[in-house]
């Protein structure tokens, strides 16, 4: 179709939703005449009057007639004040005054519509039932503009709370317009068609409009369809519309061929509900009352071939289509238009264009039928029966949420026993109980707390009885009962009085929430208007002529996918799989970054992480590499080296790159990021990425943006250029690229990509591939983030007066708020958004005190978290609130976290429009005097720092991060500051990673040997003539602390050697039993201290950790963290002049005892572990040695990762993941409950590496096999010998890249 016929009919369109919404709205302009001026006096009612002069009638606005306004005769929540319109009518506004000069007068009402007087529906607005703010006095006149009018011939005032000191009072006025409409009544049989004008053609614009009212929960309400099977059907099914788009069997598709969209609940109330459908291309809105759902078809779905003619009511040849139910439309239709067509004025008209099959008249007609509803627990209706028949007969019909309730109770005939039936788990059960007697149970139904209408019968005649439910006969239930059963004089339906009287009627269950309709009792239909006019005291907590229920989960407030469930009073979301929680699945589970992970003590690992918190995006999986600095890893589809040959413009070489995760996520990511990164490989032989004659590129990358980007990595955007071309060192000079000189060997422009806007690299396209010799290959890593920006954002405010302001924060439905803050204030405002009315509030009420407020509309409420400490103290602290629908959450720190639970029929929308203050307010003097970081709302960040820079009083950045996170450094390690954070500095201790926690472990063999001398004092010992004992006085020790870890299996062995130039020592050994000996000797002429641990033999291959602390003469001992044990010293307090640190064998043996040589004998064969002594960390230090650390290391000495408590072989390396491709080592911590550790990711790993070397080794023994005999093969050959040589170098320099970087072996 070409751009002005489009055109053209989006004109169309639009004029025809303008005239619809015209038409459906009603009269829009000046349909505010008074209504109940000119009103006769008979069409004024009232539940009742306290006297003729209070009567309905005098109740108009401004009136002083009779006694000035209308009063009934008991002031309570069961009186209302009708009027009758004569006929349908716009209802606009409605007015209040109280009784003229008098105490009376009503401060909230409801307000009830109706068409016929009866079965009334109660005015909403914002999802709530709407109490309307009545009078302060008896005079003024309260006026309220309705949100959304009313169309009802009938309305009725429900006084809720009236003047204390006085009674009820009103005088009233209604405004409006008159409701002109077209009407259609169907009667279950009969349907309508219109049938078109033109031929048949597909639907490019199609706008379809209609009320409807109805009491069926099942009917088709229109069904269009065209020859090959395509149809459109719109069906009521249990209650709710079905829009039902169907492709028939005519076309090629794919298995989703259809379309079924269910919007609206309770839709069979008889009540008007209005419909929109809009179709214009693929674009479909689907309206129903104040829902709509909109959607883009796909595919086949823009081509939908339908006939010219279009059924109302029904189908008309059954059976044509797939449809749901079959069933056609019992109900009304009112101003049912099609593309401006009015369909039901063609009707009364008897055009040519509509064909009406079966009765069908042009006027409503309405059912008299009068529900009740049970407000609560406590509610109860007693109708009375005649006592002492031998037959009982009770049916009615009930909808209701809750699984479990009363529905009746009765005592029969001269304590013959009594009935229940009640609701249990959604089953209808009946019980006969008499003292003495078994009871006897019948069940009937499932699932009947649907909220439809569910018909139950029950009767009971001589010894037997019988319960049918939804007048399935054939699935009725029977019992026998052990005595002959008499009607009793009453039947208590939902429950019981609350008068003490238990003898009459019996409630061991909750009392019944819901509706009922068609009681029967015998064979007489109970008159509930009756009832309700002529109540004595046999009713509580009832609305007669109204059904109230309501369904909680329409709207649906469980978010990202939370599934909805109800109760009578409530909603309740299930977030399991969601990734959120919460009561409305609103805050996400997971952090939102690996630096936030990072700084809550978690190592590398896979974590899923949520960049926008409780915003729309999901959680997904990435690899956090925790090292100095965080990186996140995003890995994609395809990271192999890929070769490309035969590739031309007319027929290129494209390749998708799909990640684990999708581009809004990745967007969110980047944004965040200090820094992102891809390096991206290609390499070349006779390829280029630029053709210079005519500047065309030949291969080019498609990032994010979905723009062809022409630079390559390591360059700049804008710039067709490699990185060769911006460091000036191509291999030709006249090129920018290595590439683009085009020679006949393999090169390469390989780099990293970092212009964060561009990355991802989603596409790459290579055309220039198909010349002899010409060939490519391409490789791109993962995505790569550094940090994020976010986590560390803050703010310094220095004033009490200062603060920052953002604009107005949207919260609505749900609105959660979070950051850290410190302090040395003892109190202040931290956040504040008003509205007119509504308010949010965050502060520092106390020392210890944080308190969340706000107010939406049901008043101010508040939550506070009380801590047993000062948050005062200068250190972080976190805060997150949340408020949705059902509830209000603080959370501080890891203190308890405090709810508030919403009320269930109050206001939920909390509306704001000023802006938003951080740190204070411009109206409250005291603002917050401290530091505010990482403040996000609902999931987004606020930028702290770039408004600080602008305004007075407030610094971007704040200090002092290792007051708060210090105790992340373990093992010794000492907190760093950094402007952005805090790093750990590992230098004195045994333990190496970004918190220090990374166990250093070696596998040592019988000879080896690793000597750590104290050099400091060993050079000065050796550059001096004099004597040692003078340079080495303040090498004495009085004192010291010692831990390691070992495994091993030898015994005797020698774990630790600490030796003196006074011949004093240390030794540490395993003695043959496996026990551990400890062996002092700190004076050269006395025999060693012994201390044997004898509780179980240590060389049993499994780890252990030893610590040993001396303090002077006291020992101290533990072992895998158990029971300290203490010893006493007898040979000295001071170890004096030590010279070296010995681990595994002592290759220079002093004056040493027997034991210690006997294990020296066997040197130690297994792992030695983190080893400390005082400040020193000799292990590391061997390991991880430069040229001044002085370390000698003999025999075979090999990293390991046999400390851990994974390490299951002594001899195994450490493993690195496979997503290390990126810049730093990859620290491997302990598994977090959080992270995903995959043993079968490991295994597959080693044996994909296996499989890896094998096919290395088999590429180089070809190699050599056609060096050998087929030298003199022709040049295509040889250019195939090239390339195998080429890929048996690519892997010789994997596998070596393999070993050195799993395996770390020295020798010496």
């Amino acid at each position: 179709m070409d751009s002005v016929t489009e055109i053209i009919f989006k004109l169309l369109f639009l004029l025809l939703v303008q005239n619809w919404n015209t038409i459906v709205s009603g009269n829009k302009y000046n349909c505010d005449d008074q209504l109940v001026s000119a009103l006769p006096q008979s069409s004024f009612s009232s539940s009742s009057e306290l006297s003729n002069s209070h009567s309905p009638g005098f109740a108009r606005l401004n009136r002083r007639d009779g006694a000035g306004g209308w009063s009934p005769l008991v002031s309570n929540k069961y009186q209302w004040l009708q009027i009758d319109l004569g006929e349908r009518t716009e209802i606009t506004a409605v007015a209040t005054q109280g009784g003229y000069g008098s105490s009376d007068w009503v401060t909230s009402y409801l307000l009830m519509f109706s068409d016929s007087g009866r079965n009334w529906k109660q005015y909403h607005q914002e999802e709530i039932i709407w109490a309307f703010s009545g009078n302060t006095n008896a005079d003024s006149v309260v006026y309220y503009k309705l949100q959304h009018s009313i169309k009802a011939r009938f309305l009725r005032f429900v006084p809720l709370d009236w003047n204390p000191n006085g009674r009820i009072g009103m005088r009233i006025e209604v405004y409006g317009c008159t409701y002109r409409s077209e009407v259609a009544d169907f009667d279950g049989k009969s349907c309508l068609i219109y049938r078109f004008n033109q031929k048949s053609m597909s639907a490019l614009k199609d706008v379809i409009s209609l009320k409807f009212k109805t009491m069926q929960s099942y009917g088709i309400l229109l069904h269009r369809e065209g020859q090959n099977g395509d149809h459109i059907t719109l069906e009521l099914v249990k209650g709710k519309l079905s829009l039902f788009i169907h492709l028939g069997d005519g076309k090629i598709h794919s298995a989703n061929d259809q379309i079924n969209i269910t919007l609206g609940s309770l839709l069979d109330d008889q009540h008007w509900h209005s419909v929109l459908i809009e179709h214009f291309n693929n674009q479909i809105n689907f309206t129903v009352d104040k829902h709509s759902h909109h959607f883009h078809a796909k595919g086949e779905f823009n081509y939908l071939d339908l006939d010219y003619e279009l059924s109302f009511g029904g189908i008309p040849a059954p059976g044509k289509s797939g449809t749901l139910s079959r069933k056609n439309f019992h109900g009304c239709f009112e101003n049912l238009y099609y593309n401006g067509v009015n369909i039901i004025d063609l009707a009364k008209r008897h055009k040519p264009q509509i064909y009406i099959m079966g009765n069908m008249s042009f006027s409503c007609s309405e059912t008299q039928m009068v529900p009740v509803t049970f407000l609560s627990a406590s509610s109860y209706l007693a109708l009375p029966d005649t006592s002492g028949q031998d037959e009982v007969y009770v049916s009615f019909q009930f909808r209701t949420w809750n699984k479990e309730g009363l529905l009746l109770s009765s005592k029969l005939h001269q304590n013959s026993g009594g009935l229940l039936l009640y609701l249990s788990d959604g089953k209808v059960k009946m019980s006969f109980y008499k003292p003495g007697k078994i009871q006897s149970d019948i069940t009937a139904g499932v699932g009947l707390n649907n909220g439809q209408w569910h018909s139950v019968s029950l009767s009971a005649k001589r010894s037997r009885m019988s319960l049918t439910v939804d007048n399935d006969v054939t699935s009725s239930t029977h019992a026998a009962v052990p005595t002959h059963i008499y009607s009793g004089g009453t039947y208590y339906f939902g429950g019981c009085p609350n008068n003490g009287n238990s003898s009459e009627c019996k409630n061991p269950f909750a009392g019944f929430q819901g509706c009922m309709r068609l009681i029967t009792i015998g064979s007489k239909a109970v008159d509930l208007i009756s009832v309700q006019q002529n109540s004595l005291d046999n009713f509580s907590n009832l609305q007669i002529d109204l059904c109230g229920i309501i369904d909680r989960c329409l709207p649906n407030y469980c978010e990202h996918g939370g599934e909805c469930t109800q109760s009578w009073n409530s909603f309740f979301c299930n977030c399991t799989n969601t990734g959120y929680m919460g009561a409305t699945c609103h805050y996400s589970i997971y952090e939102q970054s690996c630096e936030a992970y990072k700084h809550t003590g978690n190592t590398s690992g896979f974590y899923y992480i949520d960049s926008d918190g409780s915003g729309p995006l999901g959680p997904f999986l990435v690899y956090c590499n925790m090292t100095d600095t965080t990186w996140t890893i995003i890995q994609h589809n395809n990271t192999n080296l890929t070769r490309v040959k035969s590739a031309n413009r007319e027929n290129p070489h494209t390749v998708f790159f799909k990640y684990t995760a999708t581009l809004e996520q990745l967007q969110a990511t980047i944004n965040y990021a200090e820094q992102c990164e891809q390096e991206l490989a290609y390499h070349c032989k006779k390829s280029r990425l630029l053709n210079k004659r005519d500047g065309m590129p030949l291969s080019w990358w498609v990032g994010r943006t979905n723009e062809t980007q022409t630079y390559w990595g390591g360059s700049l955007p804008d710039v067709q250029k490699c990185a060769c071309g911006l460091e000036g060192n191509c291999i030709d000079s006249q090129h920018y690229c290595n590439c683009n000189a085009d020679r006949n060997e393999w090169t390469n422009d390989t780099g990293f990509l970092s212009y964060k806007d561009h990355l991802p690299v989603t596409e790459i396209v290579i055309t220039d591939t198909d010349r002899p010799n010409s060939e490519a290959a391409y490789k791109l890593g993962p995505l790569l983030c550094r940090g994020d920006r976010t986590f560390w954002n803050s703010a310094s405010f220095n004033t009490e007066t200062s603060y920052l302001h953002f604009p107005t924060f949207h919260g609505e439905l749900s609105a959660d708020v979070s950051f850290f803050f410190k302090t040395t204030a003892s109190s202040g405002l931290f956040l504040e958004n008003l509205g007119i009315k509504d308010f949010i509030r965050i502060e520092l009420h106390s020392p210890s005190a944080v308190t969340f407020s706000f107010d939406v509309g049901n008043g101010p409420f508040e939550v506070t978290v009380q801590s047993p400490t000062p948050l005062n103290d200068n250190q972080w602290h976190y805060v997150k609130a949340e408020r949705n629908v059902k509830e209000a959450l603080l959370q501080v720190d890891q203190l308890p976290q405090r709810a508030l639970t919403a009320p269930s029929d109050g206001h939920i929308r909390l509306q704001l429009n000023s802006q938003l203050f951080v740190g204070g307010t411009a109206s409250r003097q005291k603002g917050f005097l401290g530091c505010i970081r990482s403040l996000r709302l609902n999931g987004g960040a606020l930028d702290l720092e770039e408004r600080a820079k602008i305004t007075p009083g407030v610094e971007p950045g704040c200090p002092g991060h290792c007051s708060s996170y210090g105790n992340l450094c373990h093992n010794g390690g000492k907190c760093r500051e950094k402007y952005n954070g805090f790093s750990c500095d590992c230098t004195f201790s045994a333990y190496t990673g970004p918190f220090c926690k990374k166990e250093i472990s070696a596998y040592f063999g019988a000879d080896t040997s690793v000597v750590y001398n104290f050099q400091e004092y060993y050079t000065l010992a050796k550059n001096s003539s004099s004597h040692a004992s003078s340079f080495y006085a303040d090498m004495t020790l009085t004192r010291e602390l010692i831990t390691f870890t070992f495994r091993t299996t030898r015994t005797p062995s020698l774990l630790l050697y600490v030796s003196s130039f006074y011949k004093e020592y240390l030794s540490v050994v395993l003695a043959k039993n496996g026990s551990l000996q400890i062996r002092y000797k700190l004076d050269s002429h006395q025999d060693p201290d012994v201390f044997s641990i004898n509780f179980k033999s240590l060389a049993d291959g499994m780890l252990h950790h030893v610590k040993i602390n001396r303090e002077e003469e006291v020992l101290f001992v533990e072992i895998n963290q158990n029971e300290r044990m203490q010893f006493i010293l007898s040979s000295g307090t001071e170890f004096n002049a030590i010279k070296s640190l010995v681990l595994g064998k002592i290759l220079e043996i002093n004056d040493v005892d027997q034991e210690t040589m006997k294990a020296n004998s066997q040197g130690f064969t297994g792992c030695l572990s983190s080893v400390q002594f005082n400040h020193f960390a000799p292990l590391k230090a061997a390991l991880h040695h430069t040229s001044s650390t002085p370390v000698i290391v003999k025999g075979r000495f090999t990293e390991s990762n046999c400390g851990t408590l994974t390490g299951a072989d002594s001899t195994s390396s450490e493993t690195t993941h496979s997503f290390a491709d990126h810049s730093g080592p990859i620290d491997e911590g302990e598994p977090l409950a959080n992270a995903i550790r995959s043993d079968s990711a490991i295994i597959g790993g080693v044996i994909a590496v296996a499989i890896f070397i094998l096919l290395c080794i088999t590429a180089i023994a070809v190699r050599i096999y056609k060096k050998k005999s087929i030298y003199k093969k022709n040049e295509a050959k040889g250019s195939e010998n090239e390339d195998s040589a080429e890929t048996a170098l690519k892997c010789e320099l994997s596998m070596q890249s393999t070993v050195n970087e799993n395996q770390k072996e020295y020798f010496f």
